[in-house]
C-alpha cells in the first residue's frame, strides 16, 4: 500500500527554459508492429540549414514530434530521408545541432537495417516512449537527389520555430530580457512581422509564455503604429488564433502570407506584445503595477538543477505529496509553470526523472489531483527569462536562453 505518487518532473528552466513534453500511458506496441499504425508525416525543421538537411519531425496521432537520438544510425537516417523524399541520407546529427524541438519526442532507440520502407517497421521502445529531452532531437542529412515521382516537397518557409520581440527603442544600454515590443518569427532570410488583425490577448498569452513570462499586459498600440508607419516591414503570418493554452506559437491556428506581401495586412499593424515578468525575475524593491504576485507556496519543484525544473509536489493537509503522470502533457505543465511564476512548459516529463518523491502516496480524496499508485513520475521544463544580471550576451535576440 502507499507507493510513491507519480510526481510530474516539472523542470522549468526559469533562466533557461526547456521545451518538451510528456509520453502519455497507454503507449502502442514496438514500432516493429507496423498495423494499425496512423499516417505518418515527416518534415525537417531548424537553423541552420540547407534544404536537405535539419532536425527530423514526425507528425503522429495529429501531433509534430522529434526523434531522440540515442542508437542513431546512418540506416536509419536512410530511411527517413527516403520518407522526406530523398534517394539516400549522407549522415546525421545529434545533439540538437539543428535547435531543440517542440512538442512530443515520438521515438527514441530506434533501429533500423536500413530498407525498411517506414519507420515504423524499424525496433524502437514505441511510439511516444522515450528518457530523452529535446537537447538530444536527432538530424538527418539527406543525399540532394530527388525520388523520382515523389509529389511532398520540403518547404523550409512553412515552419514557424523561433519568435521574439523586437523593442521600440534599442535596447542596447537596457537590462534585458526584453518585455515588450514587436512580435518577430524567424525565417531563413531573415525575422518578419506577424499582421494583428484580430489579434487579441489570447495570442499575446502564447507569446509570452513562450519568451518565459507567466502573463500578458495591454500595449499602446497607437504608439506603435505611429512607430512603424514609415518602416519597412516584412509580413508573414497572418489571421493568427490562439486559445491561449498553446506552449508555442506554432501550435496555434494561422495563416501564411505567399507571393508578394508589398499590401499585406492592408487594415492593420504589426503585432505588438507587452509581458509580466513572474516574481522571481523582477527587481527588489517596493511592489509595482504590472507585476504578478509571489508565486504560489501550493506548488513546488524539487530535485532539479534549477530553480525552473524538478519533480512536481503538491501541498494538501500539510503534506507535500507527488502528482500521478497519466495524462500529463504541455497543457497542464504550463499551468504549473505559470503559477510558479515561469512562462510555458519547455518540457514534460514521465518516468520519475527528477527522482522518486519521498512521502507515501495519499488517498484521492477531494481537492487532491487524481493519483494512482505504482506509476512513474512526472517531469516538466518551463521557460523563464533570467535575471538580468546573469543573462548572457548570447540571450539578446529573444530574451531568454536557447
Amino acid at each position: 500500500g502507499g507507493a510513491h505518487l507519480a510526481s510530474c518532473l516539472l523542470g522549468v528552466l526559469c533562466s533557461l527554459w526547456l521545451w518538451g513534453t510528456v509520453a502519455q500511458p497507454g503507449t502502442p506496441a514496438p514500432t516493429g508492429q507496423s498495423p494499425g499504425v496512423p499516417q505518418l508525416q515527416f518534415r525537417l525543421a531548424g537553423y541552420p540549414r540547407k534544404h536537405n538537411e535539419g532536425r527530423i519531425e514526425v507528425l503522429y496521432n495529429g501531433e509534430w514530434g522529434t526523434i531522440c537520438d540515442d542508437d542513431f544510425t546512418l540506416a536509419n537516417a536512410h530511411v527517413l530521408c527516403r520518407h522526406l523524399g530523398f534517394v539516400a541520407a549522407t549522415g546525421w546529427t545529434h545533439s540538437a545541432k539543428y535547435g531543440k524541438g517542440v512538442g512530443r519526442i515520438w521515438l527514441d532507440n530506434v533501429n533500423c537495417g536500413g530498407s525498411e520502407k517506414s519507420i515504423s517497421s524499424c525496433q524502437s521502445r514505441g511510439w511516444g516512449n522515450s528518457d530523452c529531452s529535446h537537447e538530444e532531437d536527432a538530424g538527418v542529412i539527406c543525399k540532394d537527389e530527388r525520388l523520382p515521382g515523389f509529389k511532398d516537397s520540403n518547404i523550409i518557409e512553412n515552419h514557424v520555430e523561433e519568435v521574439r520581440l523586437r523593442p521600440a527603442v534599442s535596447h542596447a544600454n537596457r537590462p534585458l530580457p526584453v518585455m515588450e515590443g514587436i512580435v518577430e518569427v524567424r525565417r531563413r532570410s531573415g525575422w518578419a512581422q506577424i499582421c494583428d488583425e484580430n489579434w487579441d490577448s489570447r495570442n499575446s498569452r502564447v507569446i509570452c509564455g513562450m519568451l518565459g513570462f507567466p502573463a500578458e499586459k495591454r500595449v499602446n498600440r497607437n504608439f506603435y503604429k505611429l512607430l512603424t508607419q514609415h518602416q519597412q516591414l516584412n509580413y508573414w503570418l497572418h489571421s493568427v488564433d490562439c486559445r491561449g493554452h498553446e506552449a508555442h506559437l506554432s501550435l496555434c491556428s494561422f495563416e501564411f502570407y505567399k507571393g508578394n506581401t508589398t499590401g499585406a495586412c492592408q487594415g492593420g499593424m504589426p503585432a505588438v506584445v507587452s509581458c509580466i515578468p513572474g516574481p522571481l525575475f523582477v527587481d527588489p524593491g517596493p511592489a509595482r503595477c504590472g507585476t504578478l504576485a509571489p508565486p504560489s507556496q501550493r506548488v513546488r519543484l524539487k530535485g532539479g538543477a534549477r530553480p525552473s525544473e524538478g519533480r512536481v509536489e503538491v501541498l494538501k493537509d500539510g503534506e507535500w505529496g507527488t502528482v500521478c503522470d497519466d495524462r500529463w502533457n504541455l497543457v497542464t505543465a504550463s499551468v504549473v509553470c505559470r503559477e510558479l511564476g515561469f512562462g510555458s512548459a519547455k518540457e514534460a516529463l514521465t518516468g520519475a526523472r527528477m527522482g522518486q518523491g519521498e512521502r507515501r502516496q495519499r488517498p484521492g480524496g477531494p481537492g487532491w489531483p487524481r493519483l494512482a499508485s505504482g506509476r512513474a513520475q512526472l517531469g516538466l521544463g518551463f521557460r523563464a527569462p533570467l535575471p538580468p544580471a546573469a543573462i548572457p550576451v548570447a540571450s539578446r535576440q529573444g530574451g531568454h536562453l536557447p
